[in-house]
């Protein structure tokens, strides 16, 4: 029996660059630039409320992507990912502030920065696997938040730091307005590369390693060198993520990058996909809209006359932390591959055959 495919009938492919495409077809890719477009006129269609969501997607997609490339493609686990956005945005107020360094250059900067840390932990996790792997990456993550609580001269302590807004010849990106573009090519540019690193070669021994290590090993892959690459480079994702979130806020403080934050982008990943470019951004999406979602509904509730149960509101105070681990149980029973698995599903299902051409 033939198997259901999004390609159009006659869409021939004659070489391993042409079945390994960004984009499946030409419509898709199409449809995508128009999307961009669309959103570069967000601004002026939309509020500030909603921009600010979609700055925050950008940000928190940035990061997340950097833990999937980790943990989807190439298998290892890491609990100190919010620890390594948090060196991100301290790093880059940091260059800004003592050495006078242009924020708009601050940003990859930190981005480098947070990369060496990252591979300084990476070389010991990268000899280990499954539980102790997990250990590891948490203590990288007290380690990092003890150094926060610390370090003045770094992230100014209990205090924090200030992060001045990026500049261009000038003009300071200070606002939701101005901020938006600057999120949305940072966001489209670290994708298209994300992308573009899994169709390398070092993307495909990052799959290898993840499928199974001991036949990557034996075709000459070696296990030591990818998998501190992958965290090298989950650590820069991560790097410039916790950047764009400091000059986007104007503040950071230690208090905001706990394990709590950590689980969140495990979260995302697994709801969006493990494994998937496109999926990461889902899961974003998703946890982005979630507390929105739950604040309304609270708020609904608080309307009805079981809101005014003593025992009924003191639940309401936790019903956002309760339900990310809910979703995350669900999303494990019921769809362990994602939300971009299920997309796929229903196009193969419902045949949008207007996206095949």
């Amino acid at each position: 029996m033939s198997s259901l495919t999004m390609r159009p009938c006659g869409d021939f492919r004659t070489s391993y660059k042409q079945d390994n495409t960004i984009f499946e077809t030409k419509t898709i890719k199409n449809m995508a630039i128009i999307a961009i477009a669309f959103l570069c006129a967000a601004p002026y269609l939309v509020d500030a409320y909603y921009l600010s969501l979609f700055i925050q997607i950008s940000y928190l997609g940035i990061a997340a992507l950097g833990l999937n490339i980790l943990v989807g493609y190439t298998g290892q686990i890491s609990l100190g990912h919010g620890a390594f956005f948090g060196f991100g945005a301290f790093a880059s107020a940091w260059l800004n502030i003592s050495f006078g360094i242009p924020v708009l250059f601050c940003i990859p900067l930190a981005g480098f920065l947070t990369m060496g840390v990252g591979m300084i932990f990476g070389l010991p996790a990268s000899r280990i696997k499954g539980l102790y792997l997990a250990i590891a990456t948490l203590a990288a993550q007290f380690i990092l938040e003890d150094f926060f609580a610390r370090a003045d001269w770094f992230s100014g302590g209990s205090a924090g730091s200030s992060a001045e807004p990026i500049s261009i010849f000038g003009f300071a990106f200070n606002t939701d307005e101005s901020f938006f573009y600057i999120a949305l090519f940072a966001l489209v540019f670290m994708y298209v590369w994300g992308c573009n690193l899994m169709r390398s070669r070092e993307g495909r021994a990052f799959i290898a390693v993840r499928d199974h290590y001991l036949s990557a090993e034996i075709m000459g892959i070696k296990l030591n060198k990818y998998r501190l690459l992958s965290f090298g480079i989950s650590s820069f994702y991560a790097g410039i993520g916790g950047a764009l979130y400091a000059h986007y806020l104007g503040y950071v403080s230690a208090e905001g990058f706990t394990l709590f934050m950590s689980i969140q982008f495990l979260a995302m990943i697994i709801i969006g996909g493990l494994g998937s470019v496109k999926g990461t951004l889902m899961g974003v999406v998703f946890m982005v809209f979630l507390p929105e979602a739950l604040a309304g509904g609270v708020g609904l509730m608080k309307m009805t006359e079981w809101g005014n149960i003593p025992m009924v509101i003191d639940g309401l105070a936790y019903i956002k932390e309760m339900a990310i681990g809910l979703v995350i149980i669900l999303f494990l029973i019921f769809e362990p591959e994602g939300m971009a698995h299920r997309w796929a599903q229903i196009k193969n299902y419902w045949k949008f055959y207007p996206f095949s051409y």
